[in-house]
């Protein structure tokens, strides 16, 4: 999701190819033996291919070369590192519980909320993570906290919740990105790749 909104707002042109993870096309394994998703080939005039293989990898690519050539600072760096590692870990055990039993669902999403508190504190801020205009950080975070607010939902919401919302600057801040355009154009669905 995340390198889908790089490249559409970088406006760059690429085939999206749907592929089941179950049966992974005998091309996908070719150019990209790691096999997973997402996978970006590139080829130049020559007919020589770049293959770049990381979400966060095809961000930088889709911004540097594309995007008024903007680079990932400091800040924007180690914030999106921490999404990428601890607050990732988290979700996926607050998503899946049955995988991790070593806690409790509730005991997953509070490690979890150590990242949702300091995104919380940056919001107070500033509209954005890391400025009053979205960043990067915003664009590469905001697909992990809409997983982290589906598991359930109505918590997030603050439904009967006596205290409300408990991260509403985080709650704005992603029904924002959901609202927006870039998002709404990147969820088109398509059908499976199966060459």
């Amino acid at each position: 999701m995340r390198a889908r909104m790089a490249l559409k707002l970088a406006g760059i042109e690429v085939e999206i190819r749907e592929i089941s993870l179950r049966e992974k096309p005998a091309h996908m394994l070719q150019v990209s033996p790691k096999a997973t998703v997402p996978v970006l080939v590139l080829q130049d005039d020559l007919g020589n291919s770049q293959v770049i293989a990381e979400s966060l990898d095809i961000m930088v690519f889709a911004f540097k070369n594309h995007a008024l050539g903007v680079n990932m600072h400091e800040a924007c760096r180690a914030l999106v590192s921490e999404n990428d590692s601890n607050f990732k870990q988290a979700l996926d055990c607050y998503k899946y519980p049955e995988r991790f039993p070593s806690k409790t669902q509730t005991q997953h999403r509070a490690d979890g909320e150590v990242f949702l508190q300091k995104l919380e504190g940056l919001l107070n801020q500033q509209p954005y993570l890391l400025s009053g205009e979205p960043s990067m950080a915003d664009m590469a975070i905001f697909p992990f906290i809409r997983q982290f607010a589906a598991v359930d939902s109505a918590w997030f919401a603050g439904e009967g919740n006596d205290e409300g919302v408990p991260y509403p600057k985080l709650k704005v801040w992603l029904d924002c990105w959901l609202n927006s355009e870039l998002f709404k154009s990147i969820m088109t669905k398509n059908p499976t790749f199966v060459g």
